[in-house]
């Protein structure tokens, strides 16, 4: 998979490209990021790429000559996603999404955001949340280590993905490892039976819990069976599904 990334700080995004799940991607020759700086596509002697607003006010904008320009000399793959917050937002199921294509290419906003005929050059915007960054370069650092991790052979372990909080519409559920007793704290007992089934309907229990106590708002859209919904209504869950 191509990814392409234009940024005017290329070095705060290839920081991360060498660490972690994202290395050993690349190396691995699952992934090939590419990082293109819009100031080695200007013309004047202090490479600008920013400029007052019309209109008056604070901050800069980036201009769009340099994106453009940017952008047709690289003919990246598509879909090109300005990441900026007024954008779709970025989850899992797009994360997914995105890994099963032959690639795409990320944007990044800057300053006071960027001239709007950039938008309208773009296929779509994202946004990664409601807060506002300095700059969309640490959103892309978000979007490629997001989809890195869907892509077959990245993860150590190929059963570890499906269980990510948000693969199945749910909070992921508890984890432990060694010791068994700290602090007085002990591991669940049933995640020391053997009892493979058990410890399946736990850790199912476990993340409806979790999820019913700490974002409840992801309920109506999992998928839940019948026994998912009578375990939440006993945690005092109202199903306005009408599934009962």
């Amino acid at each position: 998979m191509r990814i392409d990334v234009f940024t005017i700080f290329p070095d705060y995004v290839r920081g991360g490209l060498d660490e972690s799940l994202l290395e050993k991607a690349r190396a691995g020759g699952l992934l090939d990021v590419r990082l293109h700086d819009p100031r080695a596509y200007t013309t004047d002697p202090h490479r600008s790429v920013d400029d007052t607003p019309f209109g008056g006010g604070a901050g800069m904008v980036l201009r769009p000559e340099p994106l453009f320009d940017a952008v047709e000399a690289v003919d990246p793959p598509r879909p090109l996603y300005l990441l900026g917050p007024a954008g779709r937002r970025f989850d899992q199921a797009l994360a997914r999404e995105l890994a099963g294509t032959a690639g795409f290419s990320l944007l990044c906003g800057r300053y006071e955001g960027v001239d709007e005929r950039v938008v309208a050059y773009v296929d779509e915007e994202l946004s990664i949340g409601d807060f506002v960054l300095s700059g969309g370069e640490l959103a892309a650092a978000v979007v490629l280590d997001a989809v890195a991790r869907q892509l077959s052979g990245v993860l150590g372990n190929a059963a570890s993905a499906p269980d990510d909080s948000f693969a199945t519409g749910l909070l992921e559920h508890p984890q432990y490892t060694r010791p068994w007793t700290f602090r007085g704290l002990e591991v669940p007992d049933v995640l020391g039976s053997g009892d493979h089934e058990a410890i399946r309907r736990w850790r199912r229990q476990q993340a409806l819990r979790t999820t019913f106590e700490r974002r409840r708002d992801l309920l109506p859209r999992a998928p839940l069976d019948d026994g998912d919904r009578a375990f939440l209504r006993g945690l005092g869950w109202r199903d306005t599904s009408g599934d009962g």
